[in-house]
């Protein structure tokens, strides 16, 4: 027995080990999903310092990695960057529990925004977030500045970098951005040749289930939405086919969803729509979430009951697909690496992610008022980041704390 109970402890304590570190990492994503204002640039920035350089669940280059693997898949890419890092370190259970815990702040608050637009007090809300916009920009520009330090090491880098920044900036198209990683990716792998040759590599091995799902969760919900007419089902369709289709983000998401929603179904109005937009951005977590506000407007006619269920249907059907894209490529991701030519593509790739959050910093602060303030907030945050003693929710508390009182 003795014996018996050796062998078996030690496998049991990693596995309780394994646990404890997923309640932990939970933990960690539910602080984001609370605190992580700024969109997907932004959310980066706070996924690196305490993901990356607090906790140590994998390394800068890592999540790199990730993200541009995701920037090149349509759907939420800072949602699947955190949906991969779950699963990395747990498997498809942690994922989908990091995919729950992640979104269901920003979630629940448009849903109770779709819920009470007609009592929502506007003004209220911009300056109660006037503050917290510049730093976020403040968490761009250090996300960008911390990136830049660890993965560009070679000219090379550096021009990719510089190159990037200058193309995002001045050319602001959803195809523009997985074209520069693409084209990044392609520049480095010529020099695939001075990477350490592996001689005895895992085969690559494809699990097709996920993109057949999402594939044919596409086809029958088109199918459904085109013979049963409910308006539940043509929602989920509407929102998994914008899902399905769109790069670039939250920004992009938005115009299709204007068109669609506003000016094509009139399933709410033009100011109903900016409002939730602009709610949306004062918001933490995923901008995707601003599909829960519309689908509980555009499900109005039915009672409290019938916008809640559209605001459930618009989360599922803008959060599927790009998890179920992501569930797909993860699996064999790290068999891919193991190829010198994707290996060498990946330093290019990483310095094209810098550039684009090097854009970011600059894009996000044009549309604020240019004052002292702005840029005393911005410049405050990028120094207290520096500084590593203060947590970032504490500076946003901050910042919703000021907006509030002055």
């Amino acid at each position: 027995m003795e014996t018996e109970e050796r062998i078996l402890t030690p496998p049991a304590r990693g596995k309780r080990t394994r646990r404890v570190r997923g309640i932990i990492f939970l933990r960690d994503v539910a602080q984001l999903g609370f605190t992580a204002f700024g969109g997907p640039q932004a959310h980066t920035a706070m996924m690196l310092r305490l993901l990356v350089d607090k906790r140590r669940y994998l390394t800068s280059a890592e999540l790199l990695e990730l993200m541009a693997l995701c920037q090149v898949l349509p759907g939420p890419t800072s949602t699947q960057t955190i949906t991969a890092i779950g699963f990395r370190l747990g498997g498809p259970n942690l994922a989908y529990l990091t995919l729950l815990i992640w979104m269901l702040p920003a979630v629940c608050l448009m849903t109770a925004a779709g819920l009470s637009m007609s009592y929502l007090d506007k003004d209220m809300v911009a300056r109660l977030v006037r503050f917290v916009q510049p730093v976020a920009v403040g968490f761009v520009a250090y996300s960008a500045y911390k990136i830049a330090e660890k993965v560009v090491h070679t000219k090379t880098s550096v021009a990719l970098l510089v190159t990037s920044a200058l193309v995002a900036y001045f050319f602001q198209l959803p195809w523009v951005l997985p074209l520069l990683l693409l084209g990044g990716g392609l520049v480095t792998t010529f020099r695939y040749r001075k990477m350490p040759r592996i001689e005895h590599k895992e085969p690559l091995h494809i699990e097709w289930s996920n993109f057949v799902l999402w594939l044919g969760v596409f086809l029958s919900a088109a199918l459904l939405g085109h013979y049963t007419r409910l308006l539940p089902v043509r929602l989920f369709e509407n929102f998994y086919r914008n899902g399905s289709l769109v790069f670039g983000g939250g920004q992009v998401l938005a115009p299709l969803l204007y068109a669609e929603f506003v000016e094509f179904k009139e399933y709410l109005s033009g100011p109903e729509f900016l409002s939730g937009y602009g709610l949306t951005q004062a918001l933490p977590g995923p901008n995707f979430a601003f599909a829960s506000y519309i689908g509980a407007l555009a499900m109005r006619e039915y009672g409290v009951g019938g916008q809640v269920l559209g605001a459930l249907v618009g989360a599922v059907g803008i959060f599927m697909p790009g998890t179920l894209l992501i569930f797909f490529l993860i699996r064999f991701w790290d068999q891919l690496k193991q190829y010198r030519v994707v290996k060498a593509s990946l330093e290019g790739i990483n310095a094209v992610s810098a550039g684009l959050v090097v854009a970011a910093s600059f894009l996000l602060y044009h549309p604020l008022p240019d004052t002292p303030i702005n840029l005393a907030l911005v410049a405050a945050t990028f120094l207290l980041l520096l500084w590593e003693k203060i947590p970032s929710y504490l500076m946003v508390l901050a910042a919703l704390l000021a907006g509030a009182i002055l």
